[in-house]
């Protein structure tokens, strides 16, 4: 009998799919937060067998993570008042710094193998750290890499600025099958005033804000209270500042507040408001940071908070009236959220250039808290779907990766 001309199927890889998510992390808790939620979806769901989240977040180890997620903490780094970096690590200056975070970030993925890399907000990594990884992955084929983008980023002129220095259009362009953005084109277009070509746009997905739920169950108050937030804290010192003056000067101000100071305000500004939390004599309550702040969202009559990504979404999700306080420097971002999002009848925006920041407009904006619409009854249900689009897409993605192998 003569040797048969058919071919041996092509054995293909059916391993448990693997994701990366990079957060460079160099300020604040939002890039973690998001990773974090992305990457207990993609796991839980089954779209994922395990994940791994590449962060620069000094307080990454504080959080819980799902039995299939894990985290590699790299070098943390500090944002200096001039703008430039510094590393956290004596002895170090930031290009060594940036070095071997590229180096971590660029073993760390090749011994993982992912079938799936997302990258958060920054296309080319904290300082360009990201290209080397990008550039190995492009020449192996078999990972897919998505760019992963808030809703808003900043004012289209500088954001189209600060991507053409970083590079960042030119990385899009070349390393990123797919670029999704967390929330709706409706409501903000943060892609707007970018030089994308018209292949990269018709590779953008907007998925809908991320929704949330409560990670880890918490003991929270009895008696209705108002949660006072700032984030991460680490820009919130005028917010804070700003509550604790409207409940001082106003004894009869209700209901009673629970600020969550957030990890990064700490030192002397942090005892000088526990100081003043304590003259207040239980009718405002602070804690550090607590990583369940879920559960306290979900307790919560109202809210009064910043404006950063995260807690916006968690408004949402847990239906909150909301007054947000949002930063306008160094970027207007968290402005232009609130500001849509008032016009959206979403929450309420205190607006500095408009309201004026002052004890009385918080007072008024506390007292007007159980007058304002929750979300829900602006549609707010109906932005939030976007956990459900990202595990949708990374399965589609991550099949392309068995099928490209099978040819």
């Amino acid at each position: 009998m003569g040797q048969s001309t058919f071919a041996a199927p092509k054995q293909v890889n059916t391993r448990p799919r693997r994701v990366v998510l990079y957060s460079h992390d160099t300020f604040g808790l939002g890039h973690l937060r998001r990773s974090r939620a992305l990457a207990s979806a993609l796991t839980q769901s089954g779209a994922a067998a395990s994940a791994i989240i590449l962060t620069g977040s000094p307080v990454a180890g504080r959080f819980t993570f799902p039995e299939a997620v894990d985290h590699v903490r790299l070098p943390g780094v500090k944002k200096l008042g001039d703008g430039s970096y510094a590393s956290q690590a004596s002895g170090m200056d930031i290009d060594a710094t940036t070095a071997l975070r590229a180096g971590l970030i660029q073993s760390t993925v090749a011994q993982y193998d992912p079938d799936l890399l997302i990258v958060d907000k920054e296309p080319t990594g904290f300082r360009g750290e990201l290209i080397p990884t990008l550039e190995m992955l492009n020449g192996s084929g078999k990972t897919k890499i998505v760019l992963g983008l808030r809703d808003v980023l900043d004012e289209p002129e500088v954001l189209a600025s600060e991507w053409d220095r970083k590079g960042a259009v030119e990385a899009t362009e070349a390393f990123y099958n797919e670029i999704w953005v967390y929330g709706v084109k409706s409501v903000y277009d943060p892609t707007k005033g970018l030089p994308l070509s018209d292949r990269a746009r018709a590779r953008t997905y907007w998925t809908g804000y991320l929704r949330r739920e409560i990670v880890d169950p918490a003991d929270v108050p009895e008696e209705p209270y108002v949660l006072i937030t700032p984030g991460g804290g680490g820009d919130g010192q005028a917010m804070v500042d700003l509550v604790l003056k409207a409940y001082e000067q106003d004894p009869t101000l209700g209901p009673d507040a629970v600020l969550v100071y957030g990890p990064f305000l700490s030192g002397d500004t942090r005892d000088a408001f526990e100081a003043r939390v304590a003259a207040l004599n239980g009718r405002v309550t602070a804690t550090g940071f607590d990583s369940r702040i879920e559960a306290l969202f979900a307790g919560a009559e109202g809210v009064v908070s910043m404006g950063g990504y995260n807690t916006f979404c968690e408004v949402l999700s847990f239906d909150k009236r909301a007054v947000i306080v949002p930063r306008t420097r160094p970027r207007l971002e968290q402005w232009i959220r609130a500001n849509r999002a008032e016009q959206l009848g979403l929450v309420r925006n205190l607006d500095q250039f408009r309201d004026g920041l002052t004890p009385q407009s918080m007072i008024a904006a506390i007292r007007d808290l159980p007058s304002l619409r929750r979300p829900s009854q602006s549609g707010a249900d109906g932005l939030l779907d976007g956990l459900d689009v990202v595990i949708n897409r990374a399965r589609q993605l991550m099949s392309q990766r068995v099928r490209d192998a099978a040819e």
